[in-house]
């Protein structure tokens, strides 16, 4: 799937995510999930890589459930930088809940796509 085709995903996400956690999870408008989607990408592209290799032996030995909480903290970093009373969690908990519900929805996503032979990249 493309850059731009799973940005806009994320940030419809962020928006339906926040509409169901209204008392945990804030979102101030579409174009601050648009901007937390951008900075997002580009967190997981360049701090990531090193959390997860840094977090390699912990991450084995949980058989890969520790990078949920890779993703939780990729996703409190995201709300540092686009401003909490932009965008924000009402704990660390909150920003994994959200990291799986949006892995899902991804894993989902993604899937549609690959079996409906939409080809847009």
């Amino acid at each position: 799937m493309g850059f731009w085709k799973r940005i806009l995903i994320n940030t419809v996400l962020f928006i339906a995510i926040a509409g169901f956690f209204q008392n945990n999870f804030h979102v101030a408008n579409i174009w601050i999930a648009l901007i937390a989607s951008v900075v997002l990408a580009f967190l997981n592209a360049a701090v990531k890589p090193f959390l997860v290799l840094l977090s390699l032996p912990i991450t084995l030995i949980t058989l890969g459930l520790f990078s949920i909480v890779i993703n939780g903290f990729m996703l409190q970093l995201t709300s540092y930088f686009v401003g909490k009373s932009n965008f924000g969690f009402s704990s660390f908990g909150m920003a994994v809940v959200v990291s799986i519900l949006m892995s899902l929805a991804n894993v989902i996503v993604s899937n549609f796509f690959s079996k409906s032979g939409v080809n847009g990249d």
